[in-house]
């Protein structure tokens, strides 16, 4: 197995909510360790996935929210400072995957799995390969501690219960 190294400058690990029922908020984690071992980034088949998130590097481009999103009504970052995936079974469709494992919020691990697409292949200006993939998954984020919610005059609640996670990769050899 080779060991491949995630390109934070050019990834991104975000999500999305429904804001007051009528909108979506949009956010990412700016700090994460990822650990990829595959023989071959063609072929994730046998690959085993790893990633740490630093919940503290929330980042939704709004200080208000982003403090109470770390605070004990979300994710209660001086309790719980990551949130973590482990890949547990990965399936080849074509040129994608489905890539399930376990996630792990707030001390609550559940299955989850992320449709994984294989974005190609290529060489940098410097000769070094490089890859992409595309990944999305869904959770309620009830199911992991996150309950707090406020009700709408309106009706409905502040913020909704899915969250789309999104994960946008460049991956090369580790050096």
């Amino acid at each position: 197995m080779t060991k491949w190294t995630v390109d934070q400058s050019h990834s991104t690990v975000g999500f999305e909510v429904k804001h007051m029922m009528v909108s979506k908020v949009r956010g990412q984690f700016d700090a994460y360790t990822s650990t990829i071992d595959a023989a071959d980034l063609t072929d994730l088949s046998n690959a085993s996935i790893a990633f740490n998130f630093d919940v503290a590097s929330i980042n939704t481009h709004s200080a208000d929210r982003d403090n109470h999103l770390k605070s004990a009504d979300f994710f209660d970052v001086e309790n719980f400072p990551e949130i973590t995936f482990r890949s547990t079974a990965i399936v080849k469709e074509g040129d994608d995957y489905k890539v399930t494992g376990d996630l792990t919020i707030k001390d609550v691990t559940k299955p989850v799995t992320f449709d994984v697409e294989f974005g190609g292949k290529g060489l940098d200006p410097w000769g070094n390969e490089v890859y992409g993939f595309e990944a999305e998954t869904k959770i309620n984020r009830e199911e992991f501690g996150l309950t707090w919610n406020t009700a709408l005059e309106t009706g409905g609640v502040l913020v909704g219960r899915d969250i789309k996670i999104k994960v946008e990769l460049e991956v090369n050899p580790a050096s």
